[in-house]
C-alpha cells in the first residue's frame, strides 16, 4: 500500500447511523472495488500488515481505486455491543444503497466490483437481489450468499443461544475479548468453560471465535494458514469482535428457510424489499464469483448451493470456485491467500471490466 492516497469518507444511512468508507487509491483506473467485512470484523481485515493484503494486491495489479466500508456491523462501531437488534434487512435496506450512493457521488458512473465476505456477503446479495442496489458490474463472495447452511451443531446454537445467552446469562453480545473479563464473572466463566472444550490451541480469542460461528477446532480458519502474528490473542479479538446476539436470530430463520428471508416481513421499514430474496434473482445482471473453501465449519457448502441456486435461473452467468485447504475467513486474510486466492478474484474481476 506505499504511495497509495488514503481518504475516509463519513456518511449516514436512512435510519440515522453513522458509517464510513475508506479510499485507497494507488492510480488511475476504470474500475472501482468496493471491499466489504462481515459480522464482528471491519475494514481492517483488508488492510493487514503481517502479509499481503488485498488492498495492496489490488492497487498493485491495476484496480487503482480501491474502497473499504465499514457498515454497522464493523467492530470499529459500538452498535454490535448495543441492544437495538439490527437484523441483516436493516443492513440490506439503509447501509448498501448509502455505502453505493455515497461512493457513486465520488466515482460517477465507472465499473464497480464488490468484494465481500460472510454475513457482509450474505446482505449485500440481499441489496443486489432484492433490487435495492443496483448497477453493480460484478461481485464476489465468500464463504456464503443467498442460501446460507450450518453444521448440525451450529444450527442447535443458532436456535438455542440467543435466548440462553440473553434470558439465561443476560448478555445481549458476545466478545472474543470475554477471557480477559474479571474472573468469576459471567462472561469469564463462559469463556472459561469454551476454552475447556477447545483444546487445539492456547488462545481464548481463537476458542470464542469458533463458539460465536460454526463448528470445528477451530471453526474460522485452518490454524496452519495464518501468520503467527495473527493467531495470538489481542490480535484476534482485534479482527474479529463482538456480535450482537440479534442477528443470529436472522441467520437462524435463514438457515432454517434454505435462503434469504427477513426476520419480520411485516416490518414497514423494510417493505421495499421482497419477504424472498432469491425470487428476482434471475432479473439482475451482476455476474457473482463464489468462493468457499473445502474445510468451511462455518457455513458449510452455502456457496456452492447458492451457486447452483442462482445457475438454476442465469445458467452461465455465475461462477465458483472451491479453495483447496482453507476455511471460512482465511481465503482473505491468510499469510499464502495472496498466492492461492487473490490470483482468483483478480482474474474474475478484468474478465469483468473493460
Amino acid at each position: 500500500m506505499s504511495g497509495a492516497e488514503v481518504s475516509v469518507h463519513p456518511f449516514s444511512t436512512g435510519d440515522e447511523l453513522g458509517l464510513t468508507l475508506t479510499r485507497f487509491r494507488g492510480g488511475e483506473c476504470d474500475d472501482v472495488v468496493l471491499l466489504v467485512h462481515g459480522l464482528t470484523s471491519s475494514s481492517d481485515m483488508f488492510v493487514m500488515p503481517e502479509h499481503r493484503n488485498l488492498v495492496t494486491h489490488l492497487l498493485e495489479n491495476g484496480f487503482g481505486d480501491v474502497w473499504a466500508l465499514d457498515f454497522r456491523m464493523s467492530n470499529r462501531f459500538p452498535y454490535n455491543m448495543e441492544t437495538r437488534r439490527h437484523t441483516l434487512d436493516d443492513i440490506a435496506a439503509f447501509d448498501h444503497p448509502a455505502a453505493v450512493g455515497e461512493l457513486r457521488r465520488h466515482v460517477g458512473a465507472r465499473r464497480i466490483h464488490v468484494i465481500a465476505h460472510c454475513l457482509g456477503s450474505v446482505s449485500f446479495q440481499m441489496s443486489l437481489f432484492g433490487g435495492a442496489v443496483g448497477g453493480i458490474t460484478s461481485m464476489v463472495a465468500n464463504s456464503v450468499g443467498l442460501t446460507p447452511r450450518v453444521h448440525p451443531w451450529a444450527r442447535m446454537k443458532l436456535a438455542a443461544g440467543p435466548a440462553l445467552l440473553e434470558h439465561v446469562l443476560g448478555l445481549s453480545y458476545i466478545d472474543p475479548r470475554f477471557a480477559g473479563a474479571p474472573p468469576l464473572t459471567r462472561r469469564w466463566l463462559l469463556a472459561r468453560l469454551v476454552s475447556f472444550l477447545h483444546p487445539e490451541c492456547r488462545e481464548p480469542a481463537c476458542h470464542m471465535q469458533s463458539f460465536m460461528w460454526g463448528s470445528g477446532r477451530p471453526a474460522m480458519y485452518r490454524h496452519r494458514n495464518l501468520a503467527p502474528d495473527t493467531h495470538v490473542h489481542e490480535r484476534l479479538a482485534d479482527l474479529n469482535g463482538a456480535a450482537d446476539v440479534g442477528y443470529y436470530r436472522h441467520v437462524g430463520r435463514m438457515v432454517r428457510a434454505g435462503r434469504a428471508v427477513k426476520c419480520d416481513p411485516g416490518e414497514p421499514a423494510h417493505a421495499a424489499l421482497p419477504d424472498d430474496y432469491l425470487a428476482g434473482a434471475a432479473a439482475v445482471p451482476t455476474p457473482v464469483l463464489f468462493l468457499t473453501g473445502d474445510h468451511n465449519d462455518v457455513f458449510t457448502d452455502s456457496n456452492i448451493v447458492c451457486h447452483r441456486e442462482l445457475s438454476a435461473r442465469a445458467p452461465g452467468r455465475h461462477e465458483l470456485q472451491i479453495l483447496p485447504g482453507y476455511g471460512h475467513i482465511d481465503p482473505l486474510i491468510g499469510r499464502n491467500a495472496h498466492v492461492d486466492v487473490f490470483p482468483r478474484i483478480l482474474d474474475f474481476l478484468k474478465r469483468h471490466s473493460g
